[in-house]
């Protein structure tokens, strides 16, 4: 059975409720705090995940910055690492994605009550007014998902290339970045089936401004890249 199909099946009688409360929250979202809309996005996933055969380990949570106004960067395997980021994280946060994902259902009010930002990748003008709009707001204290990568990889835990200009906003807004190490995402909603299925997530030690001010972007990416793939190394079967 598809794992989607199988949490839908298996809470029937509250996705109604559930979803039509999502909707009128991305729809008013002006009128509810950012601590209300993402308890209810937590509750939507938690259960998800609950539902799902899914044994979410999730290490490292100590290392949230209790402050906000942080930049997460995270390795890229598919479509379940916002919902594991998002379940385990309850420092409300909203993200960079690329413009496709908005057109799904779910996703997409998520993406509105968080006001997260589909970026074209084609259009430069549009990508840096995303990332001029990122930097005030972590500035002023959001907190923000960034996946490097650019898109998932399709190999499994093997990471693709960060890019440099992900880590714009970080140098831009002087603020700490905290890396997020995905083990076996991928295994979750990009492979048939439902059977019980193990996911890590580590939250590693975040990286203040002082430990990379005077890096280039790229060096700071490849920074990142080499202490999420240590972790993805050192803990993948």
């Amino acid at each position: 059975m598809n794992r989607l199909v199988l949490m839908v099946l298996r809470n029937f009688w509250k996705v109604p409720t559930a979803y039509g409360k999502l909707c009128y929250y991305a729809k008013h979202t002006d009128k509810y705090s950012e601590e209300v809309k993402y308890k209810h996005i937590q509750y939507i996933l938690k259960t998800a995940v609950k539902s799902g055969n899914i044994d979410l380990q999730v290490y490292g949570k100590e290392n949230i910055p209790e402050k906000n106004g942080f930049l997460i960067y995270a390795n890229h395997q598919g479509l379940f690492d916002i919902i594991a980021i998002a379940a385990s994280c309850d420092n409300p946060w909203a993200a960079v994605l690329k413009k496709e994902l908005y057109e799904l259902p779910l996703l997409k009010q998520m993406v509105d009550c968080t006001k997260s930002y589909p970026m074209d990748r084609e259009d430069i003008r549009q990508s840096m007014e995303v990332i001029k709009a990122v930097t005030w707001e972590v500035k002023t204290g959001r907190n923000y998902l960034i996946f490097p990568e650019g898109t998932r990889s399709k190999e499994g835990n093997k990471m693709l290339e960060f890019h440099g200009g992900s880590f714009k906003c970080a140098t831009k807004a002087k603020c700490p970045i905290l890396p997020v190490a995905l083990i076996d995402s991928y295994k979750v909603l990009d492979q048939k089936g439902s059977d019980q299925t193990t996911v890590q997530l580590h939250y590693l030690e975040p990286i203040s401004y002082e430990e990379y001010q005077g890096m280039s972007t790229t060096e700071l990416a490849a920074m990142v890249r080499s202490r999420i793939e240590e972790t993805v190394k050192r803990y993948s079967a």
